[in-house]
């Protein structure tokens, strides 16, 4: 059984854009017709020219391989052209490839990707959902409202979910990091206090940030929120020094995540070895992909910390996701797309759910999904823009600095 071909599925997502403006699914096809899917979450350039990478790394370093052969052909893509070092364009063209390999394994011997890489440690994944508006929010208003975030956390936690995820301290500017603005401490503050009060102990609070405050920023910010005991303070800092999430970790009380816009367990070694997370948040889209994030798994297992994949992309990812997750003996928590993801479970039959809070371990072979490509097709991203672009302006010190949360498209 070799690698022989490839199609690339440039997806438009639907407004509001939950997942990001458009999803990248690989199909790779082996000699002997077995077809299996991966997603590759790297957005540095725009989709043509991920394309182009895309098919550049399948043919020089994949194509006519032993899909058995990962390891190989991961060593391949990390050293290629005399890098042999972390490179998020590169580990994304080929996390999604690598997917899409575990995908044609697990059909060609009739098991779930995850009977291969250990089997089952977790029946059941305990899931998280991200704080969306409901039909009859203000869309606009919703992201600075602590009633209109109850409103959506009781929702949330009557859907059986234990763990919720919102970011109210904007904004999120290409100027790295900065000091908080004190009203987002202050908005902060009020929507941690609504929320922990509305949802008492029913459900722990995910206290997300992207990377926006300097070190001693994030501290100002954590420290305010400790009363209300998050569960974790995601991605404090940016992800260029990963020497500095430690700093933020000895200052507040609080456990630092990160990890969405990491790659390779070069990385996450780094990060893990300076004491900067006690809980990885890999996104196998663009990590170095499965295997590369079980690697990951185990180096958090031996320093102590939990894993937590995150989902900012689409279903192939979050089936990628899941299939690690089963195997992982410190997995933490599951993140699902699940008030907001109309568009995301009918892309892969409906053939994953979170039902009261949990996703049980799926049984079909490979990633366990059917893939639309009827639907994928009928979705095609012809625009410019980036899966998601950041702000330009510097932080309002004067006012609120508002966002959209979690939609790529206004």
């Amino acid at each position: 059984m070799k690698l022989a071909q490839i199609e690339v599925f440039v997806i438009g997502v639907p407004p509001p854009g939950w997942g990001g403006r458009y999803w990248l699914v690989v199909k790779v096809t082996t000699d002997n017709g077995i077809s299996g899917y991966g997603e590759v979450y790297a957005a540095s350039v725009g989709p043509k020219a991920m394309v182009a990478v895309i098919e550049d790394v399948f043919a020089r370093h994949m194509e006519g391989e032993n899909p058995e052969n990962i390891e190989l052909m991961f060593r391949r893509a990390y050293s290629a052209g005399f890098t042999q070092r972390p490179d998020l364009t590169v580990m994304g063209a080929f996390s999604g490839l690598e997917m899409a390999c575990w995908d044609i394994l697990g059909k060609a011997h009739e098991r779930p990707v995850y009977a291969l890489l250990g089997g089952k440690m977790n029946e059941r994944l305990r899931a998280y959902t991200y704080l969306y508006p409901l039909a009859h929010h203000d869309a606009a208003a919703f992201w600075s409202s602590p009633e209109m975030q109850v409103e959506s956390a009781l929702v949330a936690v009557d859907q059986g979910f234990t763990a919720l995820k919102f970011d109210p301290a904007g904004p999120y500017t290409l100027r790295g990091g900065h000091q908080p603005s004190m009203y987002d401490i202050d908005l902060s503050v009020r929507i941690c206090a609504a929320l922990r009060e509305a949802v008492g102990n029913r459900a722990d609070l995910l206290f997300g940030t992207h990377g926006q405050f300097t070190p001693s920023g994030a501290i100002r910010l954590g420290q305010a929120l400790e009363p209300y005991a998050p569960l974790w303070f995601e991605e404090p800092v940016p992800p260029d020094n990963l020497l500095d999430f430690a700093q933020v970790a000895q200052a507040v009380r609080i456990p630092v995540a990160t990890g969405e816009r990491m790659t390779t367990k070069a990385e996450f070694g780094t990060l893990l070895r300076a004491g900067g997370a006690a809980i990885v948040q890999p996104a196998l889209g663009r990590s170095g992909g499965i295997l590369e994030t079980k690697k990951i798994a185990a180096l958090a297992e031996a320093f102590g910390a939990q894993i937590a994949p995150h989902l900012y992309a689409g279903p192939v990812e979050w089936a990628a996701n899941i299939q690690l997750a089963v195997t992982c003996p410190n997995l933490l928590l599951v993140e699902s797309i699940q008030l907001g993801g109309e568009f995301h479970r009918p892309l892969i039959g409906d053939t994953l759910c979170v039902e009261d809070g949990y996703i049980t371990a799926p049984t079909a072979p490979g990633l366990g999904i059917a893939f639309d490509e009827e639907l994928a097709r009928a979705h095609p991203y012809n625009e410019s823009a980036l899966h998601l672009q950041m702000q330009e302006a510097p932080c309002n010190y004067h006012g609120p600095n508002g966002f959209q949360g979690g939609a790529s498209q206004s």
